[in-house]
């Protein structure tokens, strides 16, 4: 039975985030970009072994749902880079499981989005996506919380 919940403690990273950018719905999850939640968390917060990888091409895959040229994914490597290099802190030990961190990654990307095709309509639902994340950050990252008896 330990060998079984053992399993499906590593595999629940990468089944949240394959859940998450399956279910694509236009207003609520476009393009799966709720993925970027667990990607963010897995990647940085609480490693997990090969996630990076898995992250990446997941990233991928939702700049190819979207239509935006790397975007995402450039992103990713960016912030992984500087997270790599950075000694002042350490993501796995912030409070609220680095949500201002996240919040700061995500802001980044939608605000560059915003600004290369302004209109008002896009910047409402780029404002919305971003509270949207921003929302849903800790009750995602808080699936994670199987505890063996």
């Amino acid at each position: 039975m330990n060998n079984i919940v053992y399993i499906l403690k590593y595999c629940f990273p990468f089944l949240i985030t394959l859940f998450l950018w399956r279910l694509s719905v236009f207003f609520w999850n476009p393009a799966g970009i709720l993925a970027l939640i667990p990607i963010f968390y897995y990647t940085f917060v609480k490693p997990v072994k090969y996630f990076s990888i898995f992250g990446l091409i997941f990233c991928f895959l939702i700049d190819y749902r979207c239509n935006l040229p790397l975007f995402w994914t450039t992103l990713y490597c960016l912030f992984y880079a500087i997270n790599g290099f950075q000694n002042y802190t350490d993501l796995t030990h912030l409070d609220n499981k680095a949500l201002y961190i996240f919040m700061i990654f995500i802001g980044i990307g939608i605000f560059l989005l915003t600004l290369s095709n302004f209109t008002w309509k896009n910047f409402i639902n780029n404002l919305w996506l971003f509270i949207w994340l921003s929302v849903l950050y800790i009750p995602i990252t808080n699936l994670d919380k199987i505890e063996k008896k």
